[in-house]
């Protein structure tokens, strides 16, 4: 498990078509890195990623969105838990240990 406390995802406004920029806890697992969104489907970086699934992101470091070659886009969705109980039980545990919270909606990052 990174040790780096903080992931830096960006999203596309889905208003404005403007990047947009949020610091937040993340965990990795099976080559991906999840996050979880305490406001569910009411947050708005979640609502852009519901709109348009193609994000980035860098893990302890914030990055210029302007500056990131198109091969480092990623797609996210989010993680639901009667269709994926098992990944669920295994994020929440994961923020559990590394933050002592993990309540809300998961989404996963994953690159193509």
């Amino acid at each position: 498990m990174s040790s780096e406390p903080f992931l830096y995802l960006t999203t596309t406004g889905r208003c404005s078509g403007l990047p947009r920029q949020i610091e937040i806890w993340y965990v990795e697992h099976n080559q991906c890195f999840y996050i979880v969104s305490e406001h569910q489907e009411n947050a708005h970086w979640v609502k852009n990623i519901l709109n348009k699934p193609v994000v980035l992101f860098s893990v302890g470091m914030r990055t210029d969105p302007e500056s990131v070659q198109s091969e480092q886009r990623t797609l996210a969705r989010t993680i639901r838990n009667p269709k994926e109980p098992n990944l669920v039980n295994q994020v929440l545990a994961l923020m559990n240990a590394k933050y002592g919270w993990s309540d809300g909606l998961i989404v996963e990052l994953k690159q193509e």
